[in-house]
């Protein structure tokens, strides 16, 4: 079975853009607590046409963003739990033995979970790197290959995976050039004091919030309309060489900054520039603009490059971390703008 993708007729104005942002931040926020910027981070990678990885204690509202996503859009929702015994065809999905009415037999390809709009893999790194890459392949090429037939995903699609950094034993940790594949990396933090008390008042009652889908009709219609306006937004020439000095100041090899030949093994890839200028497209329309400024890069690089840079053994023990060369490397980018 394909699916095929919705076609947008016609893009949104940047205001219908901006009023169908915060419309999402407002009915997921009705469930959600606290983890405002985070919940902004992840809906900026969502209409950007990326994923996210989000990394957290249990228990801080991961499932319940991605589960309150999807009711918001009035998208399809599944959530995978991860784990050492799970098969890829358990996520992608398999070919089956049939018998029809008439006695006859055949193959009949049954999808998995993997065929949805919004899909949350919880804890990744509990299952083998075989499973993974499955997924992480799945989320390159929207499409899933069984026995030599394709069969294309939704649209749009979108994968939030979890990562519990409490735990490593039987666990598989992302490879880097996997972690590469996600838009951004998404911290979740623990909630202040008056947040866990909103949070036992709202679900401790006798009444919950319940959320209200935020387009009327064709939400997957909809949503790739404003997919595409994303696409559109301008990006000079001068934004795009300032992003392509910011990735290649990154890579100790060719760079003359020294807190990063100190501390970074790896810098970042391409990929890293593309995250920052979609996620930088995003923030400029949610500005009111349809051009993209040097500070809404500054604004996404955070969470675009920390999880694609690889640090050395002195940079542990230093506790030097990939957000604070990230943070350090915008700050020497800002003479470049003079």
């Amino acid at each position: 079975m394909s699916v095929q993708p919705a076609v947008a007729a016609e893009l949104p104005t940047p205001a219908e853009f901006g009023r169908a942002f915060t419309a999402l931040e407002k009915e997921i926020g009705k469930v959600v607590v606290g983890h405002r910027d985070a919940l902004r981070q992840i809906l900026i990678a969502f209409f950007a046409g990326g994923h996210v990885l989000i990394e957290g204690v249990p228990g801080i509202g991961k499932t319940l963003i991605v589960r309150s996503l999807g009711e918001a859009l009035d998208l399809s929702f599944s959530r995978v739990q991860f784990t050492i015994d799970l098969m890829p065809a358990d996520v992608t999905g398999t070919r089956i033995l049939e018998e029809t009415e008439s006695g006859r037999r055949s193959m009949v390809f049954v999808p998995g979970p993997l065929f949805t709009h919004v899909m949350l893999a919880d804890e990744i790194n509990r299952s083998t790197p075989k499973t993974q890459s499955a997924l992480l392949e799945a989320m390159q090429e929207l499409q899933v290959t069984i026995a030599g037939t394709t069969h294309l995903l939704p649209s749009p699609f979108f994968v939030l995976a979890t990562l519990n950094p409490i735990e490593m034993e039987g666990t598989y940790p992302l490879p880097e050039a996997q972690l590469d594949r996600f838009l951004f990396k998404v911290p979740l933090a623990y909630p202040a004091v008056d947040e866990i008390r909103e949070i036992v008042r709202e679900t401790t009652g006798a009444l919950t919030p319940k959320i209200q889908p935020v387009f009327d009709v064709e939400p997957a219609v909809r949503v790739n309309q404003l997919r595409r306006l994303v696409r559109e937004v301008i990006v000079a020439p001068e934004i795009e060489g300032y992003v392509a000095r910011l990735v290649r100041e990154s890579i100790p090899d060719v760079t003359e900054n020294e807190r990063v030949k100190s501390y970074v093994s790896f810098g970042s890839s391409p990929r890293g520039a593309q995250a920052l200028v979609l996620g930088a497209k995003v923030v400029a329309l949610l500005n009111g603009r349809v051009n993209v400024a040097f500070s809404d890069v500054e604004a996404i690089a955070p969470v675009a490059l920390s999880h694609r840079l690889v640090l050395n053994f002195a940079a542990e023990t230093e506790g030097v971390t990939p957000r604070s060369i990230v943070d350090h490397l915008i700050e020497v980018a800002r003479k470049w703008q003079r």
